[in-house]
């Protein structure tokens, strides 16, 4: 068993806040992906792609948690390249009007013979990117 990514941060934001921006597929487009047939729903899968025209990377996931302002889990896989499965868990931890952020990207070394594009290293730097950056950025004003 491979050890997750885990990217943590505080976020200054209450925590219903960050919970629609990571839900509501009007608001995930503004910081996140567009990921236009997203439903919150267990079982529901929803399919995306990096921004830009290029659409390289055809991303799919499957919800399969969801307990409202405290944690959100699904499959995140590349279809198009493997039949492996990655899984990403966020975790919400509100403390005076403040939002701890806790993401786990769990198996990712599943994706280890997809080249450099789909290395630990990359999602790392991406999670971080997505949180510390677009999330923050999004949500604190």
């Amino acid at each position: 068993m491979s050890t997750p990514i885990i990217v943590q941060y505080k976020i200054n934001a209450p925590v219903e806040t960050i919970w629609k921006a990571l839900t509501d597929k009007n608001e995930m487009k503004s910081w996140y992906f567009d990921i236009p047939d997203f439903e919150l729903e267990v079982g529901k899968e929803f399919n995306f792609y990096e921004p830009g025209e290029e659409k390289k990377y055809h991303h799919q996931g499957e919800l399969l948690e969801i307990i409202p302002n405290q944690r959100l889990k699904y499959s995140w896989s590349y279809p198009d390249f493997s039949k492996e499965k990655t899984f990403v868990t966020w975790e919400l931890h509100p403390e005076e009007g403040v939002t701890f952020i806790t993401l786990i990207h769990e198996d990712i070394d599943n994706f280890k013979d997809l080249g450099e594009g789909f290395s630990r290293k990359n999602f790392t730097e991406g999670w971080n990117a997505i949180i510390g950056q677009s999330l923050k950025m999004y949500t604190e004003n």
